[in-house]
Formats: C-alpha cells, sequence, structure tokens
C-alpha cells in the first residue's frame, strides 16, 4: 500500500489551456503527466504505475503467444536504414543524432539515427544469429521509448515526439507459418486491449511506408480520433478509409457503350471541377472525369477519378512506387501540354505519353461511362468521352475515398463511418526486409529461402490515453480495474484521529490481501478535497472512514462507476472487501 503524502499526486483545480480534448485535460489534472514541451511528456508517479501495469499486461499476453522479450538500442546507425527498403520515405520523420564535431568535414548525412521502430535493427541481427529452418519460428519483443519527428504534435500522449511502444517481430520460414504468427499476434492484441478495458474494433488498414501485404489496425471508437473507420454491422465488415472498399460498383456492372462523338468545347477561365458544374456548363461533378498528376520515383503519372470523388493518397501505394506526391505544374505543362484544370487522358491528346509510369484510373469512373473532361488545351473541355473507347487507361484500381452510405462490399447495407484513435498496428511483412539484409535460413534439402516476417506494434503510451478517452465522466477518470494506478482508495476524513488511522489500515490491508493496490489518503485536507482528487484520478473503489460513521461502526463503499454509497459495517470489513476485490478482478 501507499500514503498519498508519500507519494506525489499534483491534481489541478482548472484544465491547462493547452489541453483540447478530455483525456489530455485529465491527464495533466489528475496529475498523471507533466508537459516538457510540444510532443514531450514526463511521467509522474501515478501516470508511470499506470504504463508499467498496461506493459506487464501486454507482455503477459505476448509471452503467451511465444513471444520472446529483449531490448534494442534506440541510437541506430544510419548505415542500417540506408541499407533497408525505406530510407527515402522514413528520413523525414526521424531524427538525426549530432554529436562533437558533427559538421566539421563530415557527410551531410548523419551517422546516427533515433530509431521509430526497429525492422532495420533485428533483421540483421536475426540474419547473423538464426540460419537454420530448426531454428525458426521466432517472435522477438521489446517496449521501449520510440522517436518520431512529428511537425504537429497534439493531444497529449495521442501524438507525441517521443513515447513509449511495444514492437515485434516474427520470422517465419514458410508463408503458412507467418500466416500463424500473425493471426496469434492478432489474437494477443484483442486479449491485451479486452484486459486493458478497452472496446477496440480490428480493421483492415493500409500497409503504407512498411510495406508488406496485409494488415490490420486496433481501433478505439472515439470522437476525437485521427483516423476514420468504415464498417458495416450487418457483415462485420471494417477498414480504415485508408483501406476502406465498397460495393459502388457492383461485379456484374456492363460499361457503357459510346453516346456519340468527342466534341470539343471552349470553357475559359474554368480550371474547378465546381466551375464546370456551375451554369452556364451545367456538368454534375459526378459526369467528369478528374485528371490528377503525381510523380512516383520521379516520374510523372495520372490518376484518373470521378469529379464528385476524393482521391485517398494512401491507396496509391498500391502501385509500388516508394515515395509518390502531387506533380507541380511546371512538371505538367511539358508532359500533358496544359496546365491543371485543362486535363484529360483522351488518347492522342497527350503531348508526351512516353514520360508516364502510367494512367490508373478508379473503378468508379465506369458509372459515368460518357462523361467530359480537360481536352489537354487551355480553356478546352471534350464531351461525349467513353471510358471504354476513349481513355488511355493502363489500369485500373480503388483509388477513390469511400462515404457513409455506399454499399457494404460483403452484404450491401450502407456503411457507416466513425472516427477512431489507432492503439495498435500488425503487419504480414512478407520478404520485404529479409531480402534486402539477406536474412536467409537454410531447409531440409540445403536450400536457402529468405525469412518470412511480420511486424506488430502497440502504443503503450497512448493505450493510457485511449483508456481515459474511452472512461471517463464530468467528475474524471474512471479507470478500469487492471490498469488503475491504484485499484482501491481509502480516504481517511481524520488522519489526526488514531481511532481512524488504524481502520484506515486494516481496510487497506484487507485489500490488498485480496490483491489490489491499495492508496491510503491520509492528507490533511478537508472532506470535499478529498472527494473530488478521489473522483478526478478515478480510482475504481473508495473506502471512507472517519466523521460520525466511525462511531456508528461503520465505513462507506463507494464504486467510481456508482451513484449510490454502501453503508458496511466495521465487523464485516474483511469478507465484504475481499469479496468486491476479487469480484472486480475477476471481472475485468
Amino acid at each position: 500500500m501507499k500514503f498519498w503524502s508519500q507519494t506525489f499526486i499534483p491534481t489541478l483545480k482548472e484544465s491547462p489551456a493547452d489541453a483540447e480534448i478530455a483525456s489530455h485535460k485529465l491527464l495533466l489534472r489528475a496529475g498523471l503527466v507533466r508537459k516538457l514541451g510540444g510532443g514531450l511528456y514526463t511521467y509522474m508517479p501515478a501516470g508511470l504505475r499506470v504504463v508499467q501495469k498496461i506493459s506487464q499486461l501486454c507482455r503477459e499476453e505476448m509471452d503467451r503467444e511465444g513471444g520472446i522479450e529483449m531490448a534494442m538500442p534506440f541510437i541506430h546507425p544510419v548505415d542500417n536504414w540506408q541499407e533497408g527498403p525505406r530510407w527515402a520515405a522514413a528520413r523525414e520523420i526521424m531524427y538525426r543524432v549530432d554529436h562533437a564535431g558533427a559538421g566539421k568535414g563530415r557527410s551531410k548525412e548523419p551517422e546516427f539515427v533515433l530509431g521509430p521502430t526497429h525492422e532495420e535493427v533485428i533483421t540483421p541481427l536475426v540474419k547473423s544469429e538464426i540460419t537454420s529452418y530448426r531454428d525458426l519460428p521466432k517472435n522477438f519483443y521489446q517496449i521501449g521509448t520510440k522517436f518520431r519527428n512529428e511537425i504537429r504534435p497534439r493531444y497529449g500522449l495521442m501524438r507525441a515526439r517521443e513515447f513509449i511502444m511495444k514492437d515485434a517481430y516474427s520470422f517465419d520460414a514458410t508463408d503458412e507459418g507467418a500466416t500463424e504468427s500473425y493471426h496469434k499476434m492478432k489474437r494477443a492484441y484483442a486479449a491485451f486491449f479486452l484486459r486493458c478495458g478497452l472496446k477496440t474494433i480490428a480493421v483492415e488498414a493500409d500497409t503504407g511506408v512498411m510495406g508488406g501485404s496485409f494488415s490490420h489496425e486496433f481501433m478505439v471508437p472515439a470522437p476525437v480520433g485521427d483516423d476514420d473507420i468504415v464498417y458495416c454491422d450487418a457483415s462485420g465488415y471494417s477498414a480504415n478509409r485508408e483501406k476502406a472498399t465498397s460495393g459502388l460498383v457492383p461485379k456484374d456492372f456492363q460499361d457503357a457503350v459510346p453516346s456519340g462523338a468527342l466534341e470539343q468545347f471552349p470553357t475559359p477561365g474554368v480550371v474547378t471541377i465546381a466551375a464546370l458544374a456551375a451554369a452556364p456548363y451545367g456538368v454534375a461533378a459526378d459526369q467528369q472525369f478528374k485528371t490528377l498528376v503525381y510523380m512516383g520515383d520521379g516520374k510523372p503519372f495520372l490518376v484518373i477519378l470521378r469529379g464528385c470523388d476524393d482521391l485517398e493518397e494512401a491507396k496509391l501505394g498500391a502501385l509500388g512506387f516508394q515515395l509518390w506526391r502531387q506533380a507541380t505544374a511546371e512538371e505538367i505543362e511539358p508532359v500533358l501540354g496544359a496546365k491543371p484544370g485543362s486535363l484529360g487522358a483522351i488518347k492522342g491528346t497527350i503531348k508526351n505519353p512516353t514520360a508516364l509510369a502510367g494512367i490508373f484510373a478508379d473503378h468508379a469512373i465506369r458509372l459515368i461511362g460518357n462523361g467530359t473532361t480537360g481536352a489537354n488545351q487551355e480553356g478546352c473541355h471534350v464531351r461525349h468521352v467513353n471510358v471504354v473507347r476513349d481513355l488511355a487507361i493502363t489500369s485500373w484500381g480503388d483509388f477513390r475515398t469511400v462515404r457513409a452510405g455506399e454499399p457494404d462490399p460483403k452484404s450491401g447495407q450502407p456503411l457507416q463511418i466513425a472516427r477512431a484513435i489507432e492503439v495498435g498496428h500488425i503487419f504480414k511483412l512478407g520478404t520485404k526486409y529479409s531480402e534486402k539484409f539477406g536474412a536467409v535460413y537454410t531447409d531440409d534439402k540445403k536450400q536457402s529461402h529468405p525469412m518470412i516476417m511480420g511486424c506488430y506494434g502497440i502504443g503503450i503510451s497512448r493505450t493510457l490515453q485511449a483508456v481515459i478517452e474511452q472512461s471517463n465522466d464530468a467528475d474524471g477518470i474512471i479507470w478500469p480495474w487492471h490498469v488503475a494506478p491504484w485499484q482501491v482508495l481509502v480516504v481517511n476524513l481524520d488522519p489526526a484521529d488514531a481511532a481512524s488511522s488504524e481502520l484506515c489500515l486494516q481496510l487497506a490491508q484487507a485489500a490488498e490481501s485480496a490483491g489490489a493496490d491499495v492508496l491510503i489518503d491520509d492528507r490533511a485536507e478537508r472532506p470535499g478535497v478529498k472527494f473530488k482528487d478521489a473522483d478526478l484520478i478515478g480510482l475504481p473503489l473508495r473506502l471512507t472512514v472517519g466523521g460520525r460513521g466511525l462511531k456508528e461502526g461503520i465505513f462507506e463503499m463507494k464504486w467510481r462507476t456508482a451513484k449510490e454509497v454502501s453503508k458496511v459495517a466495521i465487523a464485516d470489513a474483511a469478507n465484504i472487501i475481499t469479496a468486491a476485490v476479487r469480484q472486480a478482478a475477476s471481472q475485468a
């Protein structure tokens, strides 16, 4: 047990001005963290206890599914990253490590970087240590600090520059084994978040710069989340916005036949979808072709959408480029012969088609059939453009952002969209990293093969705040049992009274013997202050001793989630407290 006077819980009556969301405000008001700078936080004693409890729950579930804990350096030689497959994409989010003498005749590249994840460290290590199929599978994990150069750190621990993460890396000899390892981690994650008291949804996710064949994010539904999840209760379909698709184009859809000859018409000053939709032209957005120009690994490519649709940039990762960005007007005009606003992909109208890496069309443009697009000539558009007959399409794909109400790809029922917080992400990586680093094993026929990898991350510090975001009320935090800094708070209303203090010890010992962590509030404060702080820090069970109750031979017991207060006879204290603690632990 711990006495409040012997630890440090600096509660605040008011929320700091820079705290925007409930969980961020409560992190600060309950004395769990203190801000050092943008995206940098000190964990105060109570906050550290929560981190330690979440970390231990994570360890237990990882170990249950065969994880092997280790610890790798946070400072990485830059050579490891340059040798790996994602240096060009990852370098902008990484902190470079400077040191004495830096810049004096040295290379512009840093010698070391601070690790955001550890694929580039674990893969060379496994390469040097494991050579035979007999030593596979293996799944190594660690819990430690990571660093990412967040341009706009916000919402406290939700988007920080320094954060605590569990990262794991599996190595298998076969694709079937790698899939089994993946599902073990998915199972471990579901069990972990459940024990943390979090309601999560596992959604299909984009693999992004990490790469790999498929991935899932574990999302906590919350209005303040940074991500959108698309789901359908009827079918169980769920995906994040970057991965989500819909049944907008039916599988049996028949492409439209041409409705007439191509017709060019003047549109002076019209350079937007909205302008072409307005009078006097009146071409509805869903009847326009939107032609976007991007640079992929230094080469231009086109993406064609309906005018009413938005591009989901993350989906461009399916095209195989390591890096992509929007092209500038200076890069566009030499290739298409026009500036943005008058662009199109009609066969024969592109000035320099051989310069393009491809023309990629979203499936939904088939719904237009015959529409209007830019003529690759300033102030001109073309109507009666037939998708099959007229557009120079290299390949098709899903590039648009899904909207609420579109048909679910499984059931056809309307899709719903909600905001959510990502707390975990798992990837089946395949051989992207093992091939780069030469991490191979020898099979029983002495043949060499690259190991098949997976990687798995949990934001430990983000999980802490997600719990608060999901579990709070107007008075403060409502901690789930297993992650509360202490589970039982014994409030001594008269710490100067020996009998009151003695009873508090007895109650605390009973709760501790039953398996609870106990905090005794022995401060010389008014009862109102103690009760306010008790609700603010949100421990699950409160036992109050003192005042008239002590004279009557009773104490008060109140659950944080309940409005009513129970009066318990002191003679029954041990049995009642033991039963309450054990029931709470078993139901959590």
